[in-house]
Protein backbone atom coordinates (compact mmCIF):
# COMPACT_ATOMS: atom_id res chain seq x y z
CA UNK A 1 0.00 0.00 0.00
CA UNK A 2 3.22 2.43 0.84
CA UNK A 3 4.74 1.76 -2.58
CA UNK A 4 1.63 2.29 -4.48
CA UNK A 5 1.06 5.74 -2.38
CA UNK A 6 4.41 6.66 -3.80
CA UNK A 7 4.26 5.21 -6.95
CA UNK A 8 1.10 7.85 -7.27
CA UNK A 9 2.82 10.41 -5.72
CA UNK A 10 5.76 10.47 -7.66
CA UNK A 11 3.48 10.31 -11.13
CA UNK A 12 1.43 13.37 -9.64
CA UNK A 13 4.94 14.86 -9.57
CA UNK A 14 5.85 13.93 -12.79
CA UNK A 15 2.71 15.33 -14.81
CA UNK A 16 2.60 18.88 -12.60
CA UNK A 17 6.19 19.17 -14.07
CA UNK A 18 5.10 18.95 -17.45
CA UNK A 19 2.07 20.39 -17.27
CA UNK A 20 4.03 23.64 -15.83
CA UNK A 21 6.97 23.03 -17.98
CA UNK A 22 3.94 23.61 -20.83
CA UNK A 23 2.96 26.49 -18.98
CA UNK A 24 6.46 27.86 -18.69
CA UNK A 25 7.32 27.46 -22.26
CA UNK A 26 4.01 28.88 -23.82
CA UNK A 27 5.12 32.58 -21.46
CA UNK A 28 8.61 32.23 -22.10
CA UNK A 29 7.45 31.59 -26.34
CA UNK A 30 5.53 34.64 -26.22
CA UNK A 31 7.51 37.13 -24.19
CA UNK A 32 11.24 36.41 -25.63
CA UNK A 33 9.67 36.25 -29.35
CA UNK A 34 8.50 39.52 -28.43
CA UNK A 35 12.13 40.82 -27.20
CA UNK A 36 13.86 39.38 -29.96
CA UNK A 37 11.23 41.68 -32.46
CA UNK A 38 11.89 44.36 -30.62
CA UNK A 39 15.74 43.36 -30.46
CA UNK A 40 15.90 43.17 -34.51
CA UNK A 41 14.12 46.44 -34.77
CA UNK A 42 16.37 48.05 -32.05
CA UNK A 43 19.33 47.07 -34.07
CA UNK A 44 18.16 48.74 -37.23
CA UNK A 45 17.41 51.81 -35.96
CA UNK A 46 20.54 52.03 -34.26
CA UNK A 47 22.92 51.36 -37.80
CA UNK A 48 20.46 53.39 -39.29
CA UNK A 49 21.37 56.51 -36.93
CA UNK A 50 24.93 55.44 -36.75
CA UNK A 51 25.31 56.20 -40.50
CA UNK A 52 23.55 59.20 -40.47
CA UNK A 53 26.43 60.69 -37.79
CA UNK A 54 28.82 59.31 -39.84
CA UNK A 55 27.81 61.39 -42.89
CA UNK A 56 26.84 64.30 -41.05
CA UNK A 57 29.58 64.79 -38.34
CA UNK A 58 28.71 68.02 -37.42
CA UNK A 59 26.01 66.23 -35.37
CA UNK A 60 28.58 63.82 -33.51
CA UNK A 61 28.34 65.64 -30.23
CA UNK A 62 24.62 64.86 -30.12
CA UNK A 63 25.58 61.07 -30.39
CA UNK A 64 27.91 61.53 -27.27
CA UNK A 65 25.72 63.10 -25.50
CA UNK A 66 22.84 60.87 -25.87
CA UNK A 67 25.33 58.09 -24.98
CA UNK A 68 26.69 59.41 -21.61
CA UNK A 69 22.98 60.34 -20.39
CA UNK A 70 21.86 56.62 -21.44
CA UNK A 71 25.23 55.45 -19.28
CA UNK A 72 23.70 56.71 -16.28
CA UNK A 73 20.20 55.88 -17.20
CA UNK A 74 21.45 52.18 -17.22
CA UNK A 75 24.26 52.41 -14.47
CA UNK A 76 20.98 53.74 -12.03
CA UNK A 77 19.06 50.83 -13.00
CA UNK A 78 21.69 48.56 -12.53
CA UNK A 79 22.13 50.14 -8.92
CA UNK A 80 18.29 48.80 -8.32
CA UNK A 81 18.51 45.83 -10.06
CA UNK A 82 21.73 44.43 -9.55
CA UNK A 83 20.51 41.01 -10.71
CA UNK A 84 20.11 41.85 -14.30
CA UNK A 85 24.38 42.67 -14.41
CA UNK A 86 26.06 41.04 -17.32
CA UNK A 87 24.58 38.31 -19.79
CA UNK A 88 22.20 36.80 -17.76
CA UNK A 89 23.40 32.99 -17.81
CA UNK A 90 25.30 33.33 -14.23
CA UNK A 91 22.31 34.59 -12.58
CA UNK A 92 19.85 31.86 -13.98
CA UNK A 93 22.42 29.12 -13.87
CA UNK A 94 22.79 30.05 -9.77
CA UNK A 95 19.03 30.07 -9.50
CA UNK A 96 18.63 27.13 -11.90
CA UNK A 97 21.32 25.55 -9.03
CA UNK A 98 19.73 27.08 -6.15
CA UNK A 99 22.65 29.47 -5.06
CA UNK A 100 20.36 32.57 -5.74
CA UNK A 101 17.60 33.52 -5.95
CA UNK A 102 14.95 35.37 -8.62
CA UNK A 103 12.45 37.71 -8.61
CA UNK A 104 10.97 36.91 -11.29
CA UNK A 105 8.85 40.33 -11.95
CA UNK A 106 12.18 42.79 -11.37
CA UNK A 107 14.75 40.62 -13.20
CA UNK A 108 12.04 39.93 -16.27
CA UNK A 109 10.98 43.92 -16.69
CA UNK A 110 14.63 44.80 -15.81
CA UNK A 111 16.74 42.69 -18.20
CA UNK A 112 13.79 43.45 -20.97
CA UNK A 113 13.88 46.95 -20.80
CA UNK A 114 17.46 47.54 -20.07
CA UNK A 115 19.38 45.02 -22.31
CA UNK A 116 16.91 46.23 -25.00
CA UNK A 117 18.12 49.80 -24.30
CA UNK A 118 21.41 48.91 -24.49
CA UNK A 119 21.07 47.56 -28.44
CA UNK A 120 19.52 50.23 -28.98
CA UNK A 121 22.43 52.65 -27.77
CA UNK A 122 24.71 50.53 -30.69
CA UNK A 123 26.56 48.52 -28.13
CA UNK A 124 27.90 45.31 -29.33
CA UNK A 125 25.15 43.24 -27.02
CA UNK A 126 24.03 39.47 -28.11
CA UNK A 127 20.14 38.79 -27.19
CA UNK A 128 20.84 35.04 -26.24
CA UNK A 129 21.52 35.64 -22.67
CA UNK A 130 19.19 38.28 -21.89
CA UNK A 131 16.48 35.68 -23.51
CA UNK A 132 17.77 33.17 -21.42
CA UNK A 133 17.63 34.77 -18.48
CA UNK A 134 13.73 36.38 -18.94
CA UNK A 135 12.83 32.75 -19.70
CA UNK A 136 14.06 31.75 -16.88
CA UNK A 137 11.86 34.70 -14.91
CA UNK A 138 9.16 33.14 -17.06
CA UNK A 139 9.42 29.89 -15.50
CA UNK A 140 9.98 31.55 -11.51
CA UNK A 141 6.58 33.51 -12.42
CA UNK A 142 4.62 30.54 -13.71
CA UNK A 143 5.80 28.17 -10.33
CA UNK A 144 4.91 31.35 -8.11
CA UNK A 145 1.42 31.97 -10.00
CA UNK A 146 0.58 27.65 -9.77
CA UNK A 147 1.61 27.74 -6.06
CA UNK A 148 4.26 25.23 -6.62
CA UNK A 149 6.81 24.31 -4.01
CA UNK A 150 10.71 25.76 -4.05
CA UNK A 151 11.87 22.49 -5.64
CA UNK A 152 9.84 22.77 -8.80
CA UNK A 153 10.16 26.26 -8.95
CA UNK A 154 13.79 25.77 -9.73
CA UNK A 155 12.65 22.91 -12.27
CA UNK A 156 10.80 25.91 -13.84
CA UNK A 157 13.65 28.13 -13.98
CA UNK A 158 15.83 25.42 -16.12
CA UNK A 159 12.87 25.12 -18.21
CA UNK A 160 12.32 28.99 -19.16
CA UNK A 161 15.57 29.24 -19.35
CA UNK A 162 16.32 26.52 -21.85
CA UNK A 163 13.04 27.76 -23.66
CA UNK A 164 14.42 31.44 -24.00
CA UNK A 165 17.84 30.02 -25.69
CA UNK A 166 15.78 27.89 -27.76
CA UNK A 167 13.61 30.79 -28.89
CA UNK A 168 16.93 33.00 -29.58
CA UNK A 169 18.08 31.34 -31.26
CA UNK A 170 15.73 28.36 -33.09
CA UNK A 171 17.96 25.66 -31.40
CA UNK A 172 15.65 23.36 -29.55
CA UNK A 173 18.35 20.77 -29.35
CA UNK A 174 20.64 24.02 -27.90
CA UNK A 175 18.15 24.98 -25.61
CA UNK A 176 17.54 21.18 -24.42
CA UNK A 177 21.64 20.45 -23.60
CA UNK A 178 22.05 23.69 -22.07
CA UNK A 179 20.29 22.44 -19.30
CA UNK A 180 22.48 19.27 -18.14
CA UNK A 181 25.96 20.95 -19.37
CA UNK A 182 25.68 24.58 -18.04
CA UNK A 183 22.11 24.99 -16.00
CA UNK A 184 22.45 21.58 -13.64
CA UNK A 185 25.52 19.90 -15.11
CA UNK A 186 23.63 16.47 -14.42
CA UNK A 187 21.51 14.45 -16.15
CA UNK A 188 17.90 13.11 -14.56
CA UNK A 189 14.43 12.65 -15.46
CA UNK A 190 13.08 16.16 -13.93
CA UNK A 191 15.58 18.14 -15.81
CA UNK A 192 14.73 16.05 -19.52
CA UNK A 193 11.00 16.75 -18.89
CA UNK A 194 11.01 20.43 -17.71
CA UNK A 195 13.55 21.14 -20.51
CA UNK A 196 11.88 19.08 -22.97
CA UNK A 197 8.65 20.14 -22.41
CA UNK A 198 8.92 23.85 -21.91
CA UNK A 199 11.45 24.13 -25.16
CA UNK A 200 8.67 22.26 -27.39
CA UNK A 201 5.84 24.57 -26.40
CA UNK A 202 8.21 27.38 -26.67
CA UNK A 203 9.35 27.06 -30.64
CA UNK A 204 5.47 26.61 -31.18
CA UNK A 205 4.75 29.76 -29.75
CA UNK A 206 7.94 31.35 -31.88
CA UNK A 207 7.11 30.15 -34.94
CA UNK A 208 3.24 30.91 -34.74
CA UNK A 209 4.36 34.73 -33.72
CA UNK A 210 7.70 35.40 -36.11
CA UNK A 211 6.08 34.84 -39.53
CA UNK A 212 2.92 37.68 -38.08
CA UNK A 213 5.94 39.79 -37.05
CA UNK A 214 7.52 39.29 -40.33
CA UNK A 215 10.30 37.65 -39.48
CA UNK A 216 11.79 34.17 -40.69
CA UNK A 217 11.49 30.93 -39.00
CA UNK A 218 14.44 29.26 -40.32
CA UNK A 219 17.57 28.91 -39.69
CA UNK A 220 20.16 31.89 -39.18
CA UNK A 221 23.18 31.27 -41.07
CA UNK A 222 21.14 30.57 -44.70
CA UNK A 223 24.33 32.31 -46.95
CA UNK A 224 26.88 29.56 -45.82
CA UNK A 225 28.14 26.65 -48.12
CA UNK A 226 29.14 23.41 -47.09
CA UNK A 227 31.15 21.07 -49.81
CA UNK A 228 30.00 17.17 -49.05
CA UNK A 229 33.33 16.19 -47.83
CA UNK A 230 36.89 18.21 -47.71
CA UNK A 231 38.73 15.20 -47.18
CA UNK A 232 41.99 14.77 -45.13
CA UNK A 233 44.01 17.35 -46.58
CA UNK A 234 41.66 19.80 -45.30
CA UNK A 235 42.47 19.00 -41.33
CA UNK A 236 45.83 20.84 -41.33
CA UNK A 237 43.95 23.86 -42.64
CA UNK A 238 41.48 23.24 -39.47
CA UNK A 239 44.23 22.71 -36.77
CA UNK A 240 46.26 25.66 -37.71
CA UNK A 241 42.96 27.91 -37.41
CA UNK A 242 41.35 26.60 -34.73
CA UNK A 243 44.65 27.17 -32.65
CA UNK A 244 44.62 30.68 -33.53
CA UNK A 245 41.09 31.00 -32.93
CA UNK A 246 41.49 29.21 -29.59
CA UNK A 247 44.53 31.24 -28.59
CA UNK A 248 42.70 34.39 -29.25
CA UNK A 249 39.76 33.31 -27.26
CA UNK A 250 42.62 32.47 -24.10
CA UNK A 251 43.54 36.21 -24.96
CA UNK A 252 39.70 37.57 -24.64
CA UNK A 253 38.96 35.66 -21.78
CA UNK A 254 41.90 36.80 -19.47
CA UNK A 255 41.50 40.70 -20.90
CA UNK A 256 38.04 40.48 -20.10
CA UNK A 257 38.83 39.88 -16.14
CA UNK A 258 41.23 41.93 -16.53
CA UNK A 259 38.67 44.73 -16.62
CA UNK A 260 36.24 43.66 -14.45
CA UNK A 261 39.39 43.88 -12.11
CA UNK A 262 39.91 47.52 -13.35
CA UNK A 263 35.99 49.01 -13.24
CA UNK A 264 35.19 47.08 -9.84
CA UNK A 265 38.01 50.48 -8.88
CA UNK A 266 36.03 52.82 -10.53
CA UNK A 267 33.91 54.65 -8.51
CA UNK A 268 33.52 58.32 -9.04
CA UNK A 269 30.34 59.70 -9.89
CA UNK A 270 28.69 57.73 -6.71
CA UNK A 271 30.10 54.38 -9.42
CA UNK A 272 27.72 55.14 -12.08
CA UNK A 273 30.85 57.05 -13.96
CA UNK A 274 32.14 53.63 -15.03
CA UNK A 275 29.39 52.60 -17.09
CA UNK A 276 30.38 56.28 -19.99
CA UNK A 277 33.24 53.83 -20.47
CA UNK A 278 31.61 51.07 -22.74
CA UNK A 279 28.70 53.43 -23.58
CA UNK A 280 31.07 56.20 -25.35
CA UNK A 281 33.61 53.63 -26.74
CA UNK A 282 30.68 51.58 -28.26
CA UNK A 283 29.67 55.66 -30.23
CA UNK A 284 32.88 55.64 -31.53
CA UNK A 285 33.38 52.50 -32.35
CA UNK A 286 29.84 52.06 -34.31
CA UNK A 287 31.21 55.58 -36.08
CA UNK A 288 34.09 53.65 -37.81
CA UNK A 289 31.80 50.69 -39.03
CA UNK A 290 28.36 49.62 -38.17
CA UNK A 291 29.44 45.83 -38.32
CA UNK A 292 30.81 46.16 -34.45
CA UNK A 293 27.18 46.89 -33.38
CA UNK A 294 24.60 44.73 -32.29
CA UNK A 295 25.06 40.67 -31.16
CA UNK A 296 26.69 39.81 -34.46
CA UNK A 297 24.53 37.31 -36.33
CA UNK A 298 24.43 39.27 -39.55
CA UNK A 299 28.13 39.67 -39.03
CA UNK A 300 28.27 36.28 -39.00
CA UNK A 301 25.48 36.22 -42.28
CA UNK A 302 27.94 38.17 -43.85
CA UNK A 303 31.23 36.40 -43.74
CA UNK A 304 29.45 33.47 -45.60
CA UNK A 305 30.14 32.34 -49.03
CA UNK A 306 27.06 33.03 -50.54
CA UNK A 307 26.31 36.55 -48.86
CA UNK A 308 25.99 39.67 -50.63
CA UNK A 309 27.28 42.38 -47.70
CA UNK A 310 30.12 43.76 -48.36
CA UNK A 311 32.27 44.51 -45.35
CA UNK A 312 34.79 47.75 -46.21
CA UNK A 313 36.03 50.41 -43.36
CA UNK A 314 37.38 53.41 -45.03
CA UNK A 315 37.56 51.50 -48.32
CA UNK A 316 40.32 49.31 -47.25
CA UNK A 317 40.67 45.92 -49.02
CA UNK A 318 38.57 43.00 -47.57
CA UNK A 319 41.42 41.40 -45.15
CA UNK A 320 42.31 44.70 -43.30
CA UNK A 321 38.25 45.77 -42.67
CA UNK A 322 37.91 42.39 -40.99
CA UNK A 323 40.88 43.13 -38.90
CA UNK A 324 39.66 46.29 -38.15
CA UNK A 325 36.44 45.01 -36.95
CA UNK A 326 38.19 41.71 -35.73
CA UNK A 327 39.92 44.53 -32.93
CA UNK A 328 36.77 46.93 -32.59
CA UNK A 329 34.78 43.87 -31.36
CA UNK A 330 36.91 42.58 -29.35
CA UNK A 331 37.82 45.48 -27.56
CA UNK A 332 34.01 46.69 -26.87
CA UNK A 333 32.62 43.65 -26.17
CA UNK A 334 35.90 42.83 -23.06
CA UNK A 335 34.91 46.52 -22.24
CA UNK A 336 30.71 45.59 -22.41
CA UNK A 337 31.43 42.83 -20.05
CA UNK A 338 33.77 43.84 -18.03
CA UNK A 339 31.43 46.92 -17.00
CA UNK A 340 28.63 44.50 -16.16
CA UNK A 341 26.66 45.91 -18.76
CA UNK A 342 22.75 43.66 -19.70
CA UNK A 343 23.97 42.18 -22.53
CA UNK A 344 25.55 39.04 -23.82
CA UNK A 345 28.79 38.18 -25.16
CA UNK A 346 27.76 34.65 -26.17
CA UNK A 347 27.25 35.44 -30.19
CA UNK A 348 30.04 38.40 -29.97
CA UNK A 349 32.25 35.80 -28.82
CA UNK A 350 31.30 33.84 -31.68
CA UNK A 351 31.43 36.71 -34.21
CA UNK A 352 34.84 37.46 -33.49
CA UNK A 353 35.57 33.92 -33.85
CA UNK A 354 34.03 33.76 -37.45
CA UNK A 355 36.01 36.79 -38.32
CA UNK A 356 39.41 34.71 -37.37
CA UNK A 357 38.57 31.60 -39.44
CA UNK A 358 37.33 34.26 -43.01
CA UNK A 359 40.96 35.39 -42.23
CA UNK A 360 42.24 32.49 -42.07
CA UNK A 361 40.58 31.02 -44.92
CA UNK A 362 41.80 34.24 -47.33
CA UNK A 363 45.44 33.00 -46.61
CA UNK A 364 44.84 29.56 -46.83
CA UNK A 365 42.68 29.87 -50.49
CA UNK A 366 46.46 31.68 -51.36
CA UNK A 367 48.00 28.37 -49.98
CA UNK A 368 45.74 25.90 -52.10
CA UNK A 369 43.22 25.81 -49.89
CA UNK A 370 39.46 25.01 -52.16
CA UNK A 371 37.59 28.14 -51.91
CA UNK A 372 34.69 26.39 -51.52
CA UNK A 373 36.18 25.05 -47.79
CA UNK A 374 35.85 28.45 -46.42
CA UNK A 375 32.90 28.64 -44.98
CA UNK A 376 33.50 25.69 -42.97
CA UNK A 377 36.49 27.04 -41.68
CA UNK A 378 34.48 29.90 -40.45
CA UNK A 379 32.00 28.07 -38.60
CA UNK A 380 35.20 25.81 -37.27
CA UNK A 381 36.95 28.98 -35.79
CA UNK A 382 33.51 30.17 -34.35
CA UNK A 383 32.24 26.86 -32.49
CA UNK A 384 36.72 27.11 -31.70
CA UNK A 385 36.31 30.39 -29.73
CA UNK A 386 32.76 30.17 -27.91
CA UNK A 387 34.26 26.31 -26.47
CA UNK A 388 37.48 27.80 -25.30
CA UNK A 389 35.52 30.48 -23.46
CA UNK A 390 32.95 29.30 -22.25
CA UNK A 391 34.15 25.43 -21.81
CA UNK A 392 30.72 23.97 -23.07
CA UNK A 393 31.42 21.82 -25.99
CA UNK A 394 28.52 20.09 -26.65
CA UNK A 395 26.45 23.16 -26.49
CA UNK A 396 28.67 24.89 -29.01
CA UNK A 397 28.78 22.35 -31.23
CA UNK A 398 25.37 21.98 -31.29
CA UNK A 399 24.39 25.22 -31.76
CA UNK A 400 26.51 25.53 -34.64
CA UNK A 401 24.84 22.90 -36.00
CA UNK A 402 21.15 24.70 -35.39
CA UNK A 403 22.17 27.49 -36.87
CA UNK A 404 22.82 26.10 -40.23
CA UNK A 405 21.00 23.08 -40.45
CA UNK A 406 24.04 21.51 -42.01
CA UNK A 407 25.98 18.65 -40.74
CA UNK A 408 29.15 18.23 -42.92
CA UNK A 409 31.11 20.17 -40.93
CA UNK A 410 30.81 17.84 -38.02
CA UNK A 411 34.03 16.82 -38.14
CA UNK A 412 36.23 19.48 -38.50
CA UNK A 413 33.68 21.21 -35.32
CA UNK A 414 34.68 18.85 -33.18
CA UNK A 415 38.42 19.14 -33.94
CA UNK A 416 38.55 22.76 -33.33
CA UNK A 417 36.24 22.64 -29.86
CA UNK A 418 38.47 19.87 -29.25
CA UNK A 419 41.70 22.32 -29.45
CA UNK A 420 39.64 25.00 -27.92
CA UNK A 421 38.83 22.70 -24.61
CA UNK A 422 42.81 21.97 -24.84
CA UNK A 423 43.76 25.24 -24.98
CA UNK A 424 41.49 26.87 -22.15
CA UNK A 425 43.06 23.69 -19.84
CA UNK A 426 46.19 24.55 -20.64
CA UNK A 427 45.95 28.08 -19.26
CA UNK A 428 43.85 27.17 -16.40
CA UNK A 429 40.41 28.53 -16.93
CA UNK A 430 37.10 28.27 -15.69
CA UNK A 431 34.12 28.46 -17.48
CA UNK A 432 33.33 31.73 -17.83
CA UNK A 433 29.57 31.97 -16.43
CA UNK A 434 30.73 29.41 -13.56
CA UNK A 435 33.50 32.05 -12.65
CA UNK A 436 30.72 34.76 -12.90
CA UNK A 437 28.19 33.33 -11.05
CA UNK A 438 31.32 32.25 -8.40
CA UNK A 439 31.46 36.23 -7.90
CA UNK A 440 27.99 36.93 -7.64
CA UNK A 441 27.76 34.38 -4.69
CA UNK A 442 30.34 35.90 -2.74
CA UNK A 443 29.33 39.29 -3.02
CA UNK A 444 25.57 37.91 -1.89
CA UNK A 445 27.16 35.79 0.98
CA UNK A 446 28.78 38.75 2.12
CA UNK A 447 25.53 40.16 3.62
CA UNK A 448 23.99 36.55 4.64
CA UNK A 449 23.34 34.67 7.22
CA UNK A 450 24.67 31.42 8.13
CA UNK A 451 22.73 28.73 8.83
CA UNK A 452 23.15 25.14 10.15
CA UNK A 453 20.39 22.63 10.60
CA UNK A 454 20.60 18.87 10.50
CA UNK A 455 17.70 16.52 8.84
CA UNK A 456 16.59 13.13 8.96
CA UNK A 457 16.80 11.09 5.51
CA UNK A 458 13.17 9.68 4.93
CA UNK A 459 12.56 11.27 1.30
CA UNK A 460 16.18 11.06 -0.11
CA UNK A 461 16.92 7.48 0.60
CA UNK A 462 18.85 5.62 -2.14
CA UNK A 463 19.84 9.13 -3.72
CA UNK A 464 23.06 10.48 -3.75
CA UNK A 465 24.48 13.74 -2.60
CA UNK A 466 24.74 14.90 -6.19
CA UNK A 467 21.29 14.42 -7.05
CA UNK A 468 19.77 16.22 -4.61
CA UNK A 469 17.40 19.30 -5.29
CA UNK A 470 19.52 21.30 -2.60
CA UNK A 471 17.96 24.40 -1.19
CA UNK A 472 19.48 28.29 -1.83
CA UNK A 473 23.31 27.94 -0.99
CA UNK A 474 22.98 24.68 0.84
CA UNK A 475 26.03 22.41 1.65
CA UNK A 476 25.61 18.92 2.98
CA UNK A 477 29.03 18.68 5.54
CA UNK A 478 28.65 15.33 7.73
CA UNK A 479 26.46 12.52 7.45
CA UNK A 480 25.95 10.15 10.63
CA UNK A 481 24.88 6.36 10.18
CA UNK A 482 24.75 4.00 13.02
CA UNK A 483 26.55 6.38 15.10
CA UNK A 484 30.02 6.65 12.68
CA UNK A 485 30.84 10.19 11.18
CA UNK A 486 30.98 10.24 7.28
CA UNK A 487 32.38 12.80 5.44
CA UNK A 488 30.07 13.38 2.56
CA UNK A 489 31.11 13.29 -0.99
CA UNK A 490 29.09 14.07 -4.25
CA UNK A 491 28.52 9.94 -4.84
CA UNK A 492 27.51 9.51 -1.29
CA UNK A 493 24.02 7.54 -1.18
CA UNK A 494 22.15 8.25 1.18
CA UNK A 495 20.65 5.60 3.68
CA UNK A 496 17.16 5.66 5.72
CA UNK A 497 17.65 7.32 8.90
CA UNK A 498 21.03 9.28 8.39
CA UNK A 499 21.24 12.73 9.82
CA UNK A 500 22.96 14.91 7.75
CA UNK A 501 23.98 18.23 8.74
CA UNK A 502 23.74 21.32 6.31
CA UNK A 503 25.33 24.54 6.14
CA UNK A 504 24.41 27.24 4.27
CA UNK A 505 23.77 31.43 3.78
CA UNK A 506 20.29 31.24 2.38
CA UNK A 507 18.61 35.08 1.89
CA UNK A 508 15.40 32.94 2.83
CA UNK A 509 15.69 30.75 6.19
CA UNK A 510 12.20 29.66 5.75
CA UNK A 511 12.38 28.50 2.29
CA UNK A 512 15.77 27.04 3.23
CA UNK A 513 14.27 24.81 5.69
CA UNK A 514 11.32 23.97 3.78
CA UNK A 515 13.12 22.69 1.05
CA UNK A 516 15.05 20.42 3.13
CA UNK A 517 12.21 19.33 4.38
CA UNK A 518 10.90 18.59 0.55
CA UNK A 519 13.63 16.91 -0.60
CA UNK A 520 15.53 15.12 2.25
CA UNK A 521 13.64 14.83 4.82
CA UNK A 522 12.43 15.44 8.96
CA UNK A 523 13.91 18.77 10.13
CA UNK A 524 15.44 17.51 13.72
CA UNK A 525 14.81 20.02 16.50
CA UNK A 526 17.65 20.99 17.22
CA UNK A 527 19.33 23.32 14.17
CA UNK A 528 21.45 26.59 14.60
CA UNK A 529 21.63 30.04 12.96
CA UNK A 530 24.33 32.21 13.80
CA UNK A 531 25.27 35.59 12.22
Amino acid sequence: MKEASHAMKKANYSVQIVLVGVLTGALAGLVVTLYNALVVMAEEFSMGYYTFFAEHPYFIPLLFVALILGSVVVGGVLRFLPMIRGSGFAQTEGAAQGLLRFKWYRELTGMFAASLFVVFMGLSAGAEGPSLMIGGACGDGMSMALGRNPVVRRYQITGGACAGLAVALNAPLTGIIYAYEEAHKRFTPEVFVCSFTSVAAALVVRNLLRPLMGLSVGAFLVDFSFPADGGLSFLPYVLLAAAASALLGVAFYFFLFLLRRLFARLTFFKGLGKYAIPFVLAGAAGLVTVWVMGGGVELIEGLGSLSEHTMSVFGAPLWASLLIILLLKFLVTAVNAGADLPCCASIPMMAMGAICGKLFSLLFVRWGMPAELSDVLVIVCMVTFFATVVKAPMTGIIMSVEMTWNFTFLLPAVLGVAIGYLASSLFRMEPLYEQLLEEIVEERNAHAKHVVVRVRVTKAVGSEVREIAWPVSALATEVVRGGKTLLPTGRTEFEEGDIVTVEGMPEDVQEFYFVLGETVGEIEPEKEATS
